[in-house]
Parts: C-alpha cells; sequence; structure tokens
C-alpha cells in the first residue's frame, strides 16, 4: 500500500513571490521528510466542471500510512508545517492524506 499527502494551492495574490517561497524555501525543506519516496508538482491545471483550477498541487509518497505520519512528526515535518502556515498568508491551502489501492484493469 502507499501513502499520499496532496496539496492544493490556490492562485496566489502574487505569484512570483509565491513560487519564489516555495522554491527557494519549502521545497528544500520538504525533501527532507525522513521516508519521502517521490515529490511531484503539478502546474497548468484545467478546471473540468466549474470553478477555478489550483495553482499549483504538489504530491508526496510514503511506503505507509505510518511513514507519512512519522515524518510530519520529526523535526523536518514540524519545520515544513511551520512554513505551511506561510503559504496559507499567500494562498488558500488544502491538503489530505490518503491511501493508494492499485486496481486490475
Amino acid at each position: 500500500m502507499t501513502a499520499r499527502f496532496i496539496v492544493l494551492y490556490e492562485t496566489p495574490a502574487d505569484p512570483a513571490a509565491f513560487d519564489r517561497h516555495y522554491r527557494d524555501v519549502h521545497l528544500p525543506l520538504a525533501r527532507r521528510l525522513p521516508g519521502l519516496r517521490r515529490y511531484t508538482l503539478g502546474r497548468d491545471m484545467g478546471a473540468v466542471r466549474g470553478g477555478e483550477p489550483y495553482y499549483l498541487l504538489a504530491e508526496l509518497e510514503w511506503d505507509t500510512m505510518e511513514e507519512l505520519r512519522a515524518a510530519f512528526a520529526s523535526p523536518e515535518g514540524r519545520a515544513t508545517a511551520t512554513d505551511s502556515a506561510h503559504l496559507q498568508g499567500l494562498t488558500p491551502v488544502r491538503s489530505m492524506i490518503y491511501t493508494v489501492e492499485e486496481s486490475v484493469l
């Protein structure tokens, strides 16, 4: 089973300031999370049904939910969460954790 943490960022009032902080501060913090297997970013999204598309999507992956939770309880996880509060001051943010089930087609 795979565990994922997804973060959805709305369009910031100042995209250049948001991108600079995300690239120079937040991304290096998040990449140090213990056990992190994969970190992907999604840009140039288009809404399929109603509403505005998100500005940025971040998806982080661990082998298990226990590893994900331990990563965010670590000193690196607390530092990343503290910086996330700064990002929330720049734009609305939604996040969630979930497990991935593989299905056979």
